[in-house]
C-alpha cells in the first residue's frame, strides 16, 4: 500500500454513482423522496395514474384515449402547472361534484367544472389530498410550499376553541335548567293539592325554551363541524354500513328517475369517465352498457352510495351521492340492456 489512487477503483465508483442517478431518475427519483410526497406517489398511482399516467403526461395513462372531451391536462408541463397554486390543485381534487350543464356552474370561476376529473373529497383524509398535491407538483419540476403543519395546528385550535365553548354552553344551560325546576318546584309547593285545578290547563302549556339551550345547540353544532374537520385531516371519512334500500316505484316514477338519473350519470358525476356504454366511455371499471341484466339494484345502489364500504381499497372514490342521487342513477343503470356483444371488451391491462 502505498497510497497511489487505483485507476480502476475510481472508474468503478464513477459507473456505479451513475448507475444510481440513473435508477433513481427511471423511479421518478423516489429514492429521495420525504414521507409525504412518497405517500402521495403511492396513492396517485393507485387512484390517477390510469387517467393522469405514470409521469403526467397526455396519452400515457391506459384509460387517456378512451375518455371523453376534455381530457386531462399535462401534469408534467411546468408552464402551464407552475400557474395553479397548491390550494388550487387540492380544491380540484376534494371540490363537491355539481352539474357542468348550468351556466352558472361553468361560469364560476373557482370550480373546476370537468365533470369526468372525480373528487376525493369523501374517499381520502386532508393529509391524503395534499400528499397528492405536493407528489403531481413533482411531475413538473416544482414542490408543495402550502404549510401543512400549520393547517394541522389551524384545525385542532378551532377543535379545542369550539369544544371548550360547547363545555361552557353545556354548564350554563345546566345551571339555567336547574334554576327553572327549582322555580317550578316553588311554584307547586304555592299551589298546593288545589282540587280545583283544571289539569287541561297545564296540558295546553307550552314548553318553555330557555336561551341557554339554543346556545348550547349552537355550540353543539360549532362543535361537531370542527370535529369532523379535525379528524378528517388525518382519518379516511367514514360512513355507517348503508343499508337496504327500499326501490319498489310505479312505472312513471321508474322512468323519471332514470332519466334523471342519466342526466347526473353524464353531467355531474362523470362516470362516462371510467365506465363505458357501447364505444364510449372510459375502461377504468367494468362496462356498463348489459348492467340492467347483470347487476344486483340493491348491490349497485350500495355501491354507488359508499364504494369503500363494499370493497375496501376499490380504485372508485366516494363521490358523495346521496340517497336521492343514487337512486336516480342506480335507475339508469337498470335501463342499460344492450345485447350480449360477439367480442367483449377486453379488461385493462
Amino acid at each position: 500500500m502505498n497510497g497511489a489512487s487505483n485507476p480502476g477503483k475510481g472508474a468503478a465508483l464513477v459507473v456505479a454513482a451513475a448507475a444510481v442517478v440513473a435508477l433513481a431518475a427511471m423511479a421518478g427519483c423516489a429514492l429521495f423522496e420525504d414521507e409525504r410526497t412518497s405517500k402521495g406517489r403511492k396513492l396517485y398511482r393507485h387512484y390517477c395514474m390510469h387517467c393522469h399516467g405514470e409521469t403526467g403526461q397526455q396519452a400515457e395513462g391506459f384509460n387517456w384515449e378512451h375518455m371523453p372531451d376534455p381530457r386531462p391536462r399535462d401534469l408534467s408541463e411546468s408552464a402551464s402547472m407552475s400557474t395553479f397554486t397548491d390550494e388550487e390543485i387540492f380544491n380540484t381534487i376534494s371540490r363537491e361534484m355539481r352539474d357542468t350543464s348550468l351556466q352558472a356552474v361553468l361560469d364560476d370561476e373557482n370550480y373546476f367544472a370537468v365533470e369526468t376529473m372525480p373528487t376525493f373529497r369523501h374517499t381520502l383524509s386532508e393529509d391524503e389530498l395534499w400528499a397528492v398535491v405536493g407528489y403531481v407538483r413533482t411531475l413538473h419540476g416544482g414542490s408543495l410550499t402550502f404549510d401543512i403543519e400549520g393547517r394541522r395546528a389551524q384545525l385542532e385550535s378551532k377543535f379545542r376553541e369550539a369544544e371548550a365553548a360547547r363545555d361552557q354552553a353545556q354548564r350554563a344551560m345546566d345551571a339555567a335548567l336547574e334554576k327553572q325546576e327549582a322555580a317550578e318546584a316553588a311554584a307547586e309547593a304555592v299551589r298546593g293539592d288545589d282540587e280545583d285545578d283544571d289539569e287541561d290547563d297545564e296540558d295546553d302549556e307550552e314548553e318553555v325554551v330557555l336561551p341557554e339551550e339554543d346556545a348550547y345547540e349552537r355550540e353543539q353544532e360549532r362543535f361537531d363541524v370542527a370535529r369532523a374537520a379535525w379528524e378528517n385531516f388525518s382519518k379516511r371519512p367514514r360512513m355507517d354500513q348503508v343499508s337496504r334500500p327500499d326501490l319498489t316505484a310505479s312505472d312513471a316514477a321508474r322512468r323519471a328517475l332514470a332519466k334523471e338519473g342519466e342526466h347526473l350519470y353524464f353531467n355531474q358525476y362523470g362516470c362516462h369517465g371510467c365506465h363505458g356504454i357501447g364505444d364510449a366511455g372510459g375502461r377504468v371499471g367494468p362496462a356498463l352498457d348489459r348492467a340492467g341484466f347483470r347487476l344486483n339494484a340493491t348491490w349497485v345502489y350500495r355501491w354507488i352510495r359508499y364504494p369503500q364500504g363494499m370493497k375496501k381499497h376499490t380504485r372508485m372514490p366516494n363521490l358523495g351521492l346521496d340517497d336521492h342521487d343514487a337512486r336516480a342513477v342506480t335507475a339508469y343503470l337498470e335501463t342499460l340492456r344492450a345485447p350480449k356483444p360477439d367480442k367483449p371488451i377486453p379488461p385493462p391491462e
